[in-house]
């Protein structure tokens, strides 16, 4: 290291005296403005950790002289927006869904308020526009396990599919034909080949025959001699080409031999029951709902 200060020849200014592989380091203070602007953002994050939350402490953060946070904000700005909305919100919680849905400023209001809560609860299931995927059920189309009312969608949705905690829940249990062994594989093969005929799918015809009968002798209690389906044990319509598991001779032959058996929420559980009846609605209004019940 060299000690002789001197200045550049090249631009006059003073070096340190510092030399490296030739090179001479120039004395170039940083700009009184610069300085000024760094000591000044010094001064405001000292007063802004005064002022405001900033500090970690083990049992939480320092809380700042003027008492703001993001968070407090944002829960006032949630809390003028209930006050705002509580009588409607109060209505919709002591009116049926049906009288709800004859109420043109009410139905608005619980639909948007539906579509929000849908957002939040419902699409990592069922999908953003409702269309569900395998193991989850559409929305928007006409086929309904337990209804497709406004109050059999509400039910639904109050004590959830197969919910253990919920005594109401829907619930049904189609047998494990295959794994407990009541029908041989053969049986299984054939029940399956007469399950697509009943919806005009491709199936081999001596199979789909004598399938026919074992169907008659173990199926049609649930599903009824036409395979369409019961909703008062949640079976579903085997003859509308519409699959919650897949359709194919291969995935009803899986869903026969050991079927799956899908859980939804007791929503009550997480939702208060005005939520619960705008989630109804908006789901009665994506398309597949069907008419009221008579009164």
């Amino acid at each position: 290291m060299a000690t002789n200060i001197e200045k550049d020849e090249v631009s006059g200014t003073p070096t340190t005296g510092h030399v490296w592989d030739g090179i001479r380091e120039l004395n170039t203070p940083l700009p009184k403005w610069w300085l000024y602007t760094f000591y000044g953002c010094i001064l405001f994050a000292i007063g802004y950790t005064i002022a405001y939350p900033a500090w970690p402490l083990p049992g939480g953060a320092t809380q700042g002289i003027l008492g703001w946070s993001s968070r407090g904000q944002l829960q006032q700005q949630m809390d003028a927006a209930a006050a705002a909305q509580k009588d409607t919100v109060d209505k919709i919680a002591a009116m049926n869904v049906n009288d709800i849905l004859k109420d043109p400023k009410l139905l608005a209001f619980a639909q948007a308020g539906g579509a929000a809560a849908f957002k939040v609860n419902c699409v990592p299931c069922h999908g953003a526009g409702a269309a569900g995927g395998k193991g989850y059920p559409n929305l928007n189309d006409d086929d309904w396990l337990w209804g497709g009312t406004p109050d059999a969608i509400y039910t639904t949705l109050q004590h959830g599919i197969r919910y253990a905690d919920d005594p109401s829940t829907r619930d049904s249990q189609m047998p494990n034909f295959g794994i407990d062994g009541i029908l041989t594989p053969d049986q299984i093969d054939q029940v399956a080949n007469y399950v697509m005929t009943l919806s005009g799918e491709t199936a081999d015809a001596g199979k789909a025959e004598t399938g026919k009968q074992i169907f008659a002798d173990n199926c049609a209690a649930c599903h009824n001699p036409d395979g369409k389906g019961n909703r008062e044990f949640g079976a579903p319509n085997l003859s509308d080409k519409l699959w919650l598991y897949g359709g194919g001779i291969d995935n009803v032959k899986a869903q026969v031999t050991k079927p799956h058996m899908g859980v939804m929420p007791a929503w009550t559980k997480r939702l208060d029951d005005a939520t619960i009846k705008e989630l109804a609605i908006y789901v009665h209004s994506l398309g597949g709902g069907e008419a009221p019940a008579a009164q």
